[in-house]
């Protein structure tokens, strides 16, 4: 699970920025936090749940593609070594255009505390390092310099594998891969100090920032080849009051290679078309996917990470749901409702979302601590806070002080 995570130098981020899951002392609604399990040491209570809030253009959307990057490195196949790393400075100024950008996780995961950190440019990766804390006292694992001489390497005196294999993993390692990705791929499975970490470095975060629509394509095609998933789909729309009943697949043969398309070669093409019936008190009438609003789509999509969020939960794994725009075509009440719905849930999975609806600013819901706000400085930099760095009480309408600029992060109009 993410204790804490910091950027700087990339896209509207400029200076040292940190998002902290880290539950303040002596607020209530303890049930909106999860005690981390972690040997040796007890960490501070961590948020199930955070809404990101800000103006167009103030950074929400570059706080997410943060994140999501470090899965993207994580997972990045060294047959890509000759395509630049998907990093982009913060352009204004120009003395860090050719600045690394940096990155920093501090996450639990099979009840062991880590810190990695990374720094890289377009070209190739400046900086690499591990941290882990048994019993809390801070050990490195390993650490990546860069030099125009070459990559510098320490390795930690508890790492496991020896110097030879260490050697092995390092000659393997090219500018634009990770070592600790390299390392993994070249080890057995009994080597877990680095196994462990790069797990959850690659898959602890499911990050969605490019909108439900893509998600709802594919579900659409899981659902083509598993049809059992339907029944689970039609159930979680009729929970969120979208009368579906059923979703079927009925089979159509194209006429496209009628035109001398390069289908042609192929014979007719033959696609499935998703049907999804409603039901009123008038009768039952089935519409295409494509008919659906925008909202029922995006929920469809949705129904894939939202039932990973809730398995991951009943398996006690250390796993995070991460969505842009979490508000997207979406009724108010249904975020709220999901949102509410995660919150109740036994689970120390975390739910963290950028949004507009001002909705969800509900002391009965979430604490203080539990909304962010990001808004750009003169620079153009974006700054990051929680509402809770700012005087307020316990209870008070979090969203009619928002309004009022009490917490700044809104836009600024200009009438003419």
């Amino acid at each position: 699970m993410l204790i804490e995570f910091s950027v700087s130098n990339f896209r509207s981020f400029r200076e040292k920025q940190t998002f902290s899951m880290v539950a303040a002392p002596r607020l209530r609604k303890r049930e909106n936090l999860i005690k981390p399990a972690v040997k040796g040491e007890k960490l501070p209570d961590l948020l199930k749940v955070a809404a990101i809030y800000g103006p167009n253009a103030s950074g929400k959307s570059s706080l997410i593609k943060a994140l999501e990057l470090v899965s993207q490195i994580a997972t990045r196949q060294p047959s890509a070594q000759s395509e630049k790393l998907p990093v982009s400075s913060f352009r204004f100024d120009p003395e860090l255009c050719d600045k690394p950008s940096r990155f920093e996780l501090h996450f639990v995961h099979s009840e062991q505390r880590y810190q990695f950190q990374l720094g890289l440019t377009h070209d190739r990766i400046f900086e690499e390092r591990l941290l882990v804390f048994p019993a809390g006292k801070e050990t490195l694992l390993y650490e990546r310099l860069h030099h125009p001489s070459g990559d510098k390497y320490t390795f930690g005196q508890t790492l496991e594998g020896g110097g030879e294999l260490h050697n092995v993993w390092k000659n393997l390692t090219g500018p634009q891969v990770l070592f600790i990705a390299q390392a993994v791929a070249n080890s057995n499975e009994n080597l877990f100090q680095l196994r462990n970490p790069f797990e959850w470095l690659k898959g602890g975060l499911m990050v969605i920032s490019g909108g439900m629509e893509d998600l709802a394509s594919g579900i659409r095609k899981l659902l083509e080849r598993f049809s059992l998933f339907s029944a689970d789909i039609s159930s979680f729309l009729r929970e969120i009051d979208v009368p579906v009943t059923n979703i079927r697949f009925e089979q159509l043969e194209s006429s496209s290679s009628k035109t001398g398309s390069f289908r042609a070669f192929h014979g007719y093409l033959q696609e499935n078309k998703m049907l999804l019936s409603h039901k009123t008190l008038l009768g039952e009438a089935e519409f295409d996917f494509f008919e659906e609003s925008e909202g029922t789509k995006n929920l469809i999509g949705f129904w894939w990470p939202w039932s990973m969020l809730y398995q991951a939960g009943k398996n006690n794994e250390n796993f995070g749901l991460v969505i842009d725009e979490f508000d997207n075509s979406l009724h108010p009440e249904i975020v709220k409702s999901l949102v509410d719905r995660h919150l109740k849930s036994d689970t120390s999975a975390q739910l963290i979302f950028t949004t507009h609806d001002t909705h969800l600013m509900d002391a009965k819901l979430l604490r203080r601590d539990q909304f962010w706000l990001t808004e750009r400085d003169a620079n153009g930099a974006t700054q990051l806070r929680s509402i809770h760095d700012f005087e307020g009480r316990e209870g008070e309408d979090l969203e009619k002080r928002y309004y009022e600029g009490r917490y700044r992060a809104l836009p600024i109009i200009r009438r003419s």
